[in-house]
């Protein structure tokens, strides 16, 4: 079966209730914030039922995956209940997906398997060992939240934590946590403790909260395609005062600019070659549809091309400053006479 994190915690409460928790369960996803607390739960889930021994594996090379074959069949030391996790990058290969097939058939009563993986590629969602799981355990694959999820995200942990969040405080909040989970439970956590229960508004947040956004050139290809020059902004200023290279951010906007331009085409551009768009990449590249036809792309390749030209010293001038024009442009704004 295919699970949410939506859906998790009403499925564990049953399955512990009926006693037949899956033989396996496999977490994948990159948010480790949303991939340790499913985790915490199916363990705390597998102790109440039972599941007392647990033991942790991290396959690295094909011998290591006969290693845990071999512990998997292997009886426990005390006869009792455990969980065994496997923790690796994904790419099973032959042996390893061969070995998890195996080991998926020999789980069950006294063995619960809990695999863990960052986000699988269409590829690896299609690979026998992953389908075997999905088909006979249960698969958990956790998406990122993007910013258009995160202010429900927060308002939903802000609530839990006994607050009443405002709209504006909100959007300061993920403003300021922006890309780090991690963070935004932390300032969670002291907004808890520094504001009585209640109401929260902006004001609170701002004296509360330390600015602890993450900025990555994958968000800022997202505001790009989505037209969003407020955030497309804030983000390239980000990745200047975070020191990332400006080769790798022009790359990430001319990178869009070839989808946008694709779909001006009326091609499909999750197939065009290269790594596939991750579902939000895709819906805000959908977004994007009604407004390419009015981009001009003549112009903003001449854009790119002197931001290139800068950055190898080719051309005098800042390329940041050329890229925060294309930025600027890409999402609709006029351009500077």
């Amino acid at each position: 079966m295919k699970l949410s994190l939506d859906n998790l915690a009403v499925h564990l409460k049953q399955a512990v209730q009926r006693g037949q928790l899956p033989p396996a369960y496999l977490v994948s996803g990159d948010e480790d914030l949303l991939v340790g607390e499913a985790c915490d739960a199916i363990r705390a889930a597998a102790r109440s039922a039972g599941f007392v021994e647990r033991e942790t594996h991290f396959p690295e090379r094909s011998a290591d995956w006969a290693d845990i074959a071999a512990s998997l069949s292997s009886m426990s030391l005390f006869g009792d209940r455990r969980i065994v996790e496997i923790r690796f990058s994904g790419k099973a290969g032959k042996e390893g997906g061969a070995a998890l097939q195996k080991m998926l058939e020999s789980a069950g009563a006294d063995t619960l398997l809990l695999v863990m993986t960052p986000r699988l590629d269409y590829a690896a969602q299609n690979t026998a060992w992953v389908k075997a799981i999905e088909s006979k355990a249960a698969w958990l694959p956790i998406w990122e939240i993007g910013p258009r999820q995160l202010e429900s995200w927060l308002s939903q942990r802000l609530r839990a934590a006994g607050l009443e969040p405002t709209s504006d405080a909100v959007a300061l909040l993920a403003s300021r946590v922006e890309g780090n989970l991690l963070a935004a439970k932390q300032e969670i956590e002291k907004l808890k403790l520094l504001v009585p229960a209640g109401r929260l508004d902006a004001t609170a947040v701002l004296e509360a909260v330390t600015s602890s956004a993450r900025y990555d050139v994958f968000g800022l290809g997202e505001a790009v395609v989505s037209g969003d020059a407020s955030r497309a902004l804030r983000i390239l200023a980000g990745l200047r005062g975070e020191g990332t290279e400006p080769t790798l951010v022009l790359w990430s906007i001319t990178r869009e600019l070839r989808n946008l331009w694709a779909l001006r085409r009326g091609d499909d551009p999750s197939r065009r070659p290269g790594p596939r768009p991750s579902p939000s990449q895709l819906a805000a590249l959908d977004r994007a549809r009604p407004r390419v036809a009015r981009m001009p792309f003549a112009r903003l390749s001449s854009r790119a091309l002197r931001a290139d030209r800068m950055i190898k010293g080719r051309l005098a001038g800042d390329p940041w400053d050329e890229m925060t024009l294309l930025c600027a442009e890409c999402c609709g704004l006029r351009p500077i006479k």
